[in-house]
């Protein structure tokens, strides 16, 4: 009857976002405010009253939504969670929930892995396309034919539940791979409004960026496992979690596969902690006989 707390990741943002957190809480207030002197710039002023096209950029959307998400747990006076997880971005704020990191390494870590993403999309363009109705397998077994026989980059990047893969790469590799997805059968291959090809080779730059800040950091010794998205078991040895989380940013987001481990582990009650309720739509449809529920 374990109770597992996870985060969302980039896609989550709105405006408005932590409005609430800021206006009813003198911590929430503090924290938000703490956030800000580290940032260099206001970046709460951009979370409550910035336009969609503001929130979309890489540099301040995942440092938005990680102090939505870790500041909405912080004001959870009876949170114990028994395992945790997050999808993407989400697990750096599922490492402060844990007590690997503190919140504000884990604040300049994201804002580092937003810059350095930022830059690396700038590099080498690239994208995403949601394949639905497919099989895993065939479409890691497309994306790899394709690699072989075009040199384009095209790899499977988010397991995010049966029967929906989210597929990144290069954007001929993208356009290419949606055609043969459809062909085979796939109800939907749509190309995502996203600004570069997170989860692919192409993030390699920002990967080594991002993993010389992580060797920097003290991280401590977790209060629970961390269910990491690289590799989808329990994690509780803080060298596995730092190489985890760099491996991250060039590889595959197995969230399909970190629930069922969870599940598996006894997880019986999902909390999602931040903006929206797409992790708790993807775990029903993982497994429905979980209890999921909110918090924002």
């Amino acid at each position: 009857m374990a109770h597992a707390y996870v985060f969302p990741g980039q896609g989550s943002q709105f405006s408005g976002m932590g409005k609430n957190l800021y206006d009813t809480s003198p911590m929430a207030k503090e924290l938000f405010e703490r956030a800000n002197i580290i940032a260099g710039f206001r970046i709460s002023d951009i979370m409550f009253t910035g336009s969609d096209k503001d929130l979309k950029q890489t540099n301040v959307t995942q440092p938005a939504i990680f102090l939505h998400a870790v500041i909405a747990f912080k004001m959870l006076a009876d949170a114990k969670p028994d395992m945790v997880a997050g999808h993407s971005l989400g697990e750096f704020c599922a490492l402060v929930a844990n007590g690997v990191l503190s919140f504000e390494d884990a604040f300049k870590l994201v804002s580092i892995r937003a810059k350095a993403m930022q830059k690396a999309c700038e590099f080498v363009p690239g994208t995403m396309a949601a394949v639905l109705a497919l099989a895993d397998d065939k479409v890691e077994e497309i994306c790899t034919l394709i690699q072989r026989e075009t040199g384009e980059i095209i790899v499977p990047a988010n397991y995010n539940c049966p029967g929906q893969l989210v597929i990144s790469g290069s954007i001929t590799g993208v356009e290419i791979a949606c055609e043969r997805m459809k062909a085979a059968g796939a109800k939907r291959a749509l190309i995502l409004p996203v600004g570069g090809a997170f989860h692919s080779p192409l993030m390699l730059p920002a990967k080594e960026e991002l993993a010389a800040a992580i060797e920097a950091t003290t991280f401590n010794i977790p209060s629970c496992p961390v269910y990491q998205n690289i590799v989808a078991k329990a994690v509780t040895d803080a060298t596995d979690i730092k190489k985890s989380l760099m491996e991250q940013l060039t590889g595959a987001v197995r969230w399909t596969q970190s629930v069922q481990a969870m599940i598996a582990d006894g997880a019986t009650h999902f909390t999602e902690v931040g903006p929206g309720k797409v992790l708790q739509g993807l775990v029903l449809k993982i497994n429905k006989e979980t209890m999921v529920d909110g918090v924002n």
